[in-house]
């Protein structure tokens, strides 16, 4: 029994979390009370506790984090100052003369906007907000314009670069480094954020392809109705509120990829750059710098709060022998690396109902991570698996949170039914490019590869 304590531990925060109580006091309180209990019957070492003021002077000098509120506040900003508005009107206007031309206008803006925001409840929300009332008047069934827009939010965990995936390579990088150094390694390699960003984006792009394929072969279905013909006037408005934005994450991410700026410093350029647009769209005022400012304290503030509550429980689950725990049982499944890969991919799945990914990023990949790269997996491959894995996790009824926050601003007349049936055909969509990437790890790793 006592050796099953960490899994007790972490079975009793997942309750806990269940239960509404906040994530980073859960985390926590949790961990300190199974600390004293352990302390007390005399199986835990306090010794342990006092690794957690390093634990958290290094969150505080960590640079790569401070990417983090610079990328928030790049994507509130856009978000705030009605770019992602024009975004939309712009590229249903260049789609106009297509059938399905609006839902296609929703995957390629959603795509955009979830690559600026890269919170995937900030991209359902403001896509539900802004296209849910339109698709719906253009004739679109309920449950393909609902199950279209929030697939399309959830793109905002795997297209770089995402919130998501700057945390999830930090978390894989140090787990990486505690994996060779377990291993006799004392000058181990490290994967870098720009390595995740690299072999998420073909995985990004295939998703969006495969959005639009669907989308134009159920196109029949759909009783659009026709927007304005295109003309030259139309095209010059289309491409001055669509270059702005394009150009700004392209330099984002170019200046990430090329490796002339580390993901803080383009963090900071992209945070700069979409101050700029609101100022020349004339949409900057000290409301909105206000409320910007305050989204992003807010988010921030969580994202490290629930770092630091995560810390005390890695140094408590340690402390309780869990991370050994885990390794001997994941060396004794039949199967190998394979069997162990498995497991934790329907763990992480399921977990994905109850936790955000900022919870399992912090809590679950520092204890699964280690073991599985010491058996031999790619860091890239995996980070990207994790993150395609927690977007489905996100989108699969009844507890998918792009539900949630989609059921939160759909009008009443959406049923919640329609929203279940409409993201079946984009689960599936989703598990096809899961397996794919199982199958040819080089849909990830080749990109990487090359730069």
């Amino acid at each position: 029994m006592i050796e099953l304590l960490p899994f007790i531990m972490f079975l009793t925060v997942c309750l806990c979390l269940m239960a509404g109580y906040p994530v980073a006091l859960t985390l926590a309180g949790t961990s300190f009370l199974f600390a004293v209990i352990g302390a007390i019957v005399g199986i835990f070492d306090m010794a342990f506790l006092e690794a957690f003021p390093n634990r958290l002077f290094g969150i505080m000098e960590n640079t790569t984090l401070i990417a983090v509120p610079l990328f928030i506040f790049m994507g509130v900003m856009l978000e705030k100052s009605k770019l992602s508005e024009d975004l939309l009107s712009s590229m249903a206007d260049l789609f106009g003369g297509l059938k399905s031309g609006l839902g296609l206008s929703v995957v390629l803006v959603g795509a955009l906007l979830a690559a600026s925001t890269g919170i995937v409840g900030a991209t359902v929300v403001t896509m539900g907000l802004m296209s849910l009332p339109t698709m719906l008047e253009r004739g679109y069934h309920p449950s393909k314009a609902t199950g279209l827009i929030a697939a399309t939010g959830t793109l905002g965990q795997i297209i770089p670069p995402s919130i998501a995936l700057v945390l999830l390579g930090d978390t894989l990088s140090n787990a990486y480094q505690q994996a060779q150094l377990n291993m006799g390694i004392f000058s181990p390699k490290t994967v870098s954020i720009g390595d995740l960003f690299l072999g998420a984006i073909v995985p990004g792009l295939i998703l969006v392809f495969l959005y639009s394929g669907y989308l134009l072969l159920t196109s029949q279905s759909i009783k659009e109705t026709q927007s304005r013909v295109l003309d030259s006037n139309t095209i010059y408005t289309a491409l001055k509120n669509l270059l702005p934005p394009v150009v700004l994450i392209i330099a984002v991410l170019g200046s990430i990829l090329g490796g002339f700026a580390t993901p803080t410093e383009a963090a900071g350029v992209g945070a700069f750059g979409a101050t700029l647009l609101a100022i020349f769209k004339g949409k900057l005022n000290l409301f909105t710098l206000n409320v910007v400012s305050k989204n992003t304290v807010k988010v921030t503030s969580m994202v490290f709060f629930i770092l630091i509550g995560a810390a005390i429980f890695s140094l408590v689950f340690r402390g309780f022998g869990g991370d050994t725990l885990v390794e001997n049982f994941f060396e004794e499944l039949p199967g190998g690396v394979f069997t162990a890969t498995l497991i934790v991919m329907v763990v992480i799945f399921v977990l994905g109902f109850i936790l955000d990914f900022i919870e399992i990023t912090f809590v679950v990949v520092p204890i699964v991570g280690p073991v599985l790269l010491a058996m031999g997996l790619d860091p890239v491959w995996l980070g990207v698996m994790i993150a395609i894995n927690l977007q489905t996790s996100f989108l699969t009824p009844p507890f998918g949170f792009a539900l949630f926050y989609l059921r939160g601003v759909a009008p009443q007349s959406v049923q919640t039914i329609d929203m279940y049936k409409g993201v079946i055909p984009f689960i599936a969509i989703q598990l096809l490019l899961l397996i794919s990437i199982w199958i040819f790890p080089e849909i990830a790793t080749w990109l990487p590869s090359q730069l």
